[in-house]
């Protein structure tokens, strides 16, 4: 991989991670359209640290909070949680897709990777079921209306994010629109919700790595793909988030529809 396709699908893995578009869509067409090679396990690597990057350095007063209240469960006189239970809610939320994320990630990824019709579908369908939960949700609720039973739902959701063209951020903010949750709550437990799955992910892809050697002339391109997925990781949460207070989701919508559509049309009709 050289240096302008690590910066290309680096800043795609920033913005797409992070806005409700499908990241692992995004990262599987681009190199498909223009005949790129595969990333490999190296530059999967850094892609997922600096989105983790992105993530800790925007949330980390909510982190060192979380972290705090976890710990702070643990007292002499036993565990209690019912100070703060966000971070235990987190860490529920995490398990099915930790559970789906290892069990299913490769036969997933082995099906959608050479089925790019399939994905530019899911595009277009979840981007309608999101434009659907975002004009019916009541959006009356904030992060203290939080509780065990909803951080399983939208964590069970988050499963369906291992099919590219789903959207990890799309699918868990949909569900927290469902569950009658407004635009930032929805958006802002997305983002907590997908720490550990980021960090765990980063994690085990490192693993692999480890053990199995780091290829030479990679080093370059790993450091381009964390800083340019790291940097607009970060803007994308931070204009996510205000954008949301004022306006609606649909633009995200229109997004997935036009690329979905434009996509099969290229598929079916002109390649």
């Amino acid at each position: 991989m050289n240096l302008l396709h690590a910066a290309i699908l680096g800043t795609i893995q920033g913005l797409t991670e992070i806005l409700p578009i499908s990241s692992s869509a995004h990262l599987i067409l681009v190199p498909w359209l223009f005949n790129w090679p595969e990333s490999g396990l190296t530059f999967d690597v850094a892609l997922h640290l600096g989105t983790l990057i992105a993530l800790c350095f925007y949330f980390w007063r909510d982190i060192i909070e979380l972290a705090l209240n976890f710990f702070s469960a643990f007292s002499r006189k036993g565990w209690d949680y019912t100070r703060n239970r966000l971070p235990f809610y987190i860490l529920a939320g995490t398990i099915p897709a930790a559970i789906a994320g290892k069990t299913l990630e490769h036969p997933v990824e082995d099906i959608f990777r050479g089925s790019p019709a399939l994905i530019a579908a899911l595009l277009i369908v979840f981007g309608l079921i999101l434009a659907y939960a975002d004009t019916t949700g009541s959006k009356r609720w904030r992060m203290d209306r939080i509780t065990l039973k909803y951080a399983i739902i939208i964590g069970l959701a988050q499963c369906l994010a291992l099919a590219p063209g789903v959207s990890r951020s799309g699918i868990t903010i949909t569900a927290a629109l469902f569950l009658g949750f407004n635009r930032e709550t929805a958006a802002r437990f997305s983002f907590l919700l997908s720490l550990p799955v980021v960090a765990g992910a980063a994690m085990l892809k490192l693993g692999h790595l480890v053990k199995d050697g780091f290829p030479a002339n990679e080093l370059a391109p790993m450091v381009m793909g964390i800083a340019t997925s790291a940097f607009f990781g970060y803007l994308s949460v931070a204009c996510l988030l205000r954008f949301i207070q004022r306006g609606s989701l649909y633009p995200f919508v229109w997004y997935r529809l036009i690329a979905g559509s434009a996509l099969l049309a290229f598929i079916f009709f002109i390649r």
